[in-house]
């Protein structure tokens, strides 16, 4: 059964504000992204609980958590969620078994929703639970925290920034389980980042936040595209696509398909069929009124200019491109836009330089 998130807080401090109303989808993950400073966090906590919003409304579906307008308040421990922070902050005197087996103690249902069987498979951690926290890197410290959390049969999952703590190679180790969560439960999961790499390959819906405020909600590629907002994603700016993988070619390419066309990146190892998340960044697009030859470029695929705006880089725009109804940016020079006749309605051909597969 879906269902919406209602969440409405208003926090007054004295150097910052938060006011937000936001309504979100009851499945796969959201992700909170801003600067530091916007206020994700905070949200985050008033979503937990762990911060009381004078003039507060929280909801999954019709469990109401918060209605401050009738003075209603279910403390954190009371509600059925788990939270994941940027640090593990597993109890060292207790086993990874030990403290997954707490995370089940927190359940308030009488059915558990996972066995612990189950979440060590699904988080790779199933041959670590005879051992200490001491005895784990920082990535495995923070599967097992999150496994802790979701052995208290959440009915969502809130993450602030659980990559923030690890390096690079223990960042690329927990993705593809954070991905695996994504896939294979039901749950929805609130994920906190400043990092748009995260959210570009984890996220199915994308709110915005600067200084408190929600700037942008909605579909992650809805919100990603919007050129409106060049200063959000700054020289990240760019789209997520879905293909297939149709072709393992024998030159060590692979050969993606998605509405729009073709696509080639580095031999993958998916299968023929699979559907990879590709990211393809506005800087990597070039455009042409012609199909060119004698390029080194192979990714081309015929598009129509739907709008273009400033950035902030000086002399540079942003244009917006529909290719078979999948957005598509290219950052260019305002003097190309300008010899090329750049402007809504114009057919082109966008060269797309590079691809990065994401998952």
């Amino acid at each position: 059964m879906t269902f919406q998130i209602s969440a409405k807080f208003r926090v007054d401090r004295n150097d910052f504000k938060l006011d937000v109303d936001l309504t979100l989808p009851g499945r796969g993950v959201t992700a909170l992204f801003g600067h530091s400073g916007s206020g994700k966090t905070t949200c985050l906590r008033a979503m937990a609980g762990l911060e009381r919003a004078s003039d507060g409304y929280f909801a999954l579906g019709e469990e109401v958590w918060q209605d401050e307008s009738r003075g209603l308040f279910v403390p954190p421990h009371r509600r059925a969620l788990g939270v994941v922070f940027q640090e593990a902050s597993l109890f060292p005197h207790l086993s990874v078994r030990g403290n997954m087996e707490f995370g089940q103690k927190r359940t308030l249902t009488a059915a558990t929703r996972f066995s612990l069987t189950e979440i060590a498979q699904l988080l790779g951690i199933d041959n670590l639970l005879d051992r200490s926290p001491s005895q784990l890197s920082g990535g495995e410290r923070q599967r097992v925290a999150i496994a802790r959390a979701l052995l208290a049969a959440p009915k969502i999952l809130l993450m602030d920034e659980p990559l923030a703590a690890v390096d690079l190679k223990r960042k690329l180790e927990i993705l593809p389980y954070l991905e695996r969560l994504h896939r294979e439960l039901a749950i929805p999961i609130i994920y906190v980042s400043h990092a748009p790499d995260e959210v570009a390959r984890l996220a199915d819906h994308l709110v915005l936040l600067d200084a408190g405020k929600v700037v942008a909600s909605g579909a992650l590629n809805d919100v990603l595209s919007r050129i409106d907002l060049p200063g959000a994603f700054a020289d990240d700016a760019g789209v997520v696509i879905e293909a297939s993988v149709v072709e393992h070619e024998a030159d060590d390419l692979t050969r993606l398909e998605f509405p729009g066309g073709a696509i080639f990146v580095s031999r993958c190892n998916e299968p023929l069929g699979a559907v990879l998340r590709c990211r393809i960044h506005a800087r990597d697009v070039s455009l042409a009124l012609t199909p060119q030859t004698g390029s080194s470029i192979l990714n081309c695929v015929s598009a129509i200019v739907v709008d273009l705006a400033p950035t902030d880089t000086p002399g540079h725009v942003l244009v917006k491109l529909d290719v078979v109804g999948e957005p598509l940016l290219a950052r260019i020079t305002r003097r190309s836009a300008e010899n090329l006749g750049i402007r809504p309605g114009l057919a082109l051909r966008a060269q797309i330089k590079a691809v990065a597969l994401l998952a």
